[in-house]
């Protein structure tokens, strides 16, 4: 029985999300191959908690618990951390030096798709669409004007670095673009603004399944609010249609695209991707590598789809980790 370490939480305001997500993987666990610790990781502490929600903290050395004497060690790492410290590389980047094996992209991918205007510029040159952007560090010196001359209005003002739509504004009039520069700094001191493109929202995800990368069913995204926002996400404010409702000849200009960022970024484990369509062509937004993993989230809707059951979809996860792969 391998001792597999299923770490949730984080240091981000998804840590809500994720502590979901990393419950769902040890729910879904296969129990006749693997014994599942959840171990909850945030800036104060990093503990294994039982099954009496009793916590036990853990030796940052070598990842390594102490439970009723005896010390644990673990063959695997899923990570179902979003945002920092497990979708921006430093996890990965950890737990590679202590030679653990984890499900997730490695850190130089994770760091890379978690800094969104990173991760455009190096999809761009492969011929990857993007919305028009402008970008600001804190402390830049703004002109509205120029912004809004570059982008266009409607627009979208979004922390570089974060996830779950947090601090996400949809801006409308030149005036309200310092009040969403500002909420967009409480998640991040980078923050990129994008022009609206007015087309249908999918998102996909890329896995590497059994040893071969696959593209599962599109999801369309139909949002109640102005965006798929956080109550769109999590608090039921959207249609979440699988498989889309889109022409055969758009869903393959789509899958072509996802599974051509996975391949070129030379990605591991989950990908999800997410496309506005504007004129029969995909437009990439952004790249998600822990995505949620939560009965509802779109990933596990996408693997349903697909005949891909969650404990089948967690398994295959964790043996590719145990294979090196």
């Amino acid at each position: 029985m391998k001792k597999i370490a299923i770490v949730m939480g984080g240091y981000s305001s998804e840590f809500e999300i994720s502590l979901k997500s990393g419950n769902v993987v040890y729910d879904y666990l296969d129990k006749t191959r693997y014994v599942g610790y959840r171990i909850h990781i945030f800036r104060e502490k990093w503990v294994y908690v039982d099954e009496n929600n009793q916590e036990f903290p853990i030796d940052r050395n070598d990842f390594s618990v102490v439970v009723n004497g005896e010390k644990v060690k673990f063959d695997a790492v899923f990570n179902a951390i979003h945002g920092t410290p497990g979708e921006d590389g430093l996890l990965q980047a950890y737990f590679e030096l202590l030679g653990i094996p984890q499900n997730s992209c490695d850190y130089y991918q994770a760091a890379l798709t978690f800094n969104k205007r990173d991760l455009l510029s190096v999809l761009k040159p492969y011929g990857i669409k993007t919305a028009t952007s402008f970008y600001l560090n804190k402390g830049d010196h703004f002109e509205t004007f120029e912004i809004v001359n570059k982008v266009g209005l409607p627009c979208f003002v979004k922390p570089n670095k974060s996830g779950s739509s947090f601090g996400i504004s949809k801006v409308k009039t030149e005036a309200e673009l310092p009040i969403a520069i500002e909420i967009a700094y409480k998640e991040d001191n980078e923050i990129i603004v994008e022009s609206f493109l007015d087309g249908t929202e999918v998102s996909v995800g890329v896995i590497d399944y059994q040893g071969e990368i696959i593209v599962l069913p599109i999801t369309e995204i139909v949002s109640e609010n102005d965006f798929f926002d956080y109550e769109a996400k999590y608090l039921g404010k959207s249609q979440e249609i699988t498989p889309a409702r889109i022409s055969d000849e758009l869903a393959q200009k789509v899958r072509q695209t996802a599974k051509r960022a996975y391949e070129v970024l030379k990605m591991k484990g989950f990908s999800r991707s997410e496309f506005i369509i504007v004129d029969g062509e995909p437009h990439m937004l952004e790249m998600n590598t822990i995505p949620g993993l939560t009965t509802e989230s779109l990933i596990p809707q996408q693997a349903r789809a697909a005949g891909i059951s969650l404990e089948e979809l967690f398994t295959n996860a964790i043996e590719l980790a145990l294979a090196g792969k």
